[in-house]
């Protein structure tokens, strides 16, 4: 990996708003986790906005939890949380979607950006940058799969 950013994109056959609703909704990002990491969430039911703070339990192996905070917000076009975790000492890494409206369908691209982390020297090696890109791809199905249902 060359770049701190791995991004992947998806033509979703749903309007943006409906899209942004599940984005911005914490306690639903189990729902379309691609990873499998995340097991839950300590988000209140309101929906996320600039500088909302909200928790996730995560597992890769081991448990974890991290505080993630929104760092940009524009509504039914992009939305944006970084990330840390063991008390703020690791982590800084920024997960963002951005939104496209194409009318009856949406463009959906999310970024892992790791210009900001801790550890982005140990993360753009070896096959993580990879497998974030594959697991984002499935984040997206999933995504799609959810929001073209309703």
């Amino acid at each position: 990996m060359t770049s701190d950013q791995v991004t992947a994109e998806r033509l979703v056959a749903a309007p943006a708003d409906r899209i942004f609703a599940i984005l911005a909704d914490a306690g639903r990002h189990q729902l379309i986790d691609g990873s499998g990491t995340v097991q839950g969430t300590t988000a209140e039911s309101e929906p996320l906005s600039m500088g909302s703070t909200f928790g996730m339990s995560m597992k890769m192996g081991l448990p974890y939890t991290t505080r993630n905070e929104v760092v940009e917000f524009e509504p039914n076009r992009r939305i944006a949380w970084r990330t840390t975790g063991l008390f703020g000492i690791i982590g800084g890494r920024t997960w963002r979607y951005e939104l496209v409206d194409q009318g009856t369908s949406t463009i959906v691209r999310e970024t892992w950006d790791i210009s900001g982390d801790r550890q982005r020297i140990f993360l753009r090696r070896g096959n993580l940058p990879r497998t974030t890109k594959r697991n984002m791809e499935r984040t997206l199905e999933r995504l799609a799969e959810v929001v073209e249902q309703a």
